[in-house]
């Protein structure tokens, strides 16, 4: 029974692997959104920086002024450091 178990968890494990580490883009929310830069968590960003990295979630820092994510149309100027253009570090 305990390797039925085990054998069950490795088969979804290796289903569900390849799904996390396809690198890329995060999908653009369904919601009318706009690109609000230097407000990411590190490691939370949804896309690519000019000369940092090239995918979604690779930001090292928090608060990177050239990483974006998406927030609500018209609330990227309202959070403290928000801006809606890549800012020079």
């Amino acid at each position: 029974m305990r390797t039925a178990v085990l054998a069950a968890v490795a088969a979804t494990a290796a289903i569900t692997m390849p799904s996390l580490t396809n690198a890329g883009p995060a999908p653009a929310p369904t919601i009318q959104s706009e690109k609000c830069y230097g407000v990411n968590a590190a490691g939370g960003n949804d896309c690519a920086a000019a000369g940092s990295h090239s995918c979604a979630g690779e930001a090292k820092t928090a608060r990177d002024p050239k990483s974006w994510i998406y927030v609500p149309a018209g609330t990227c100027q309202k959070i403290d450091g928000g801006s809606t253009t890549p800012k020079q570090a």
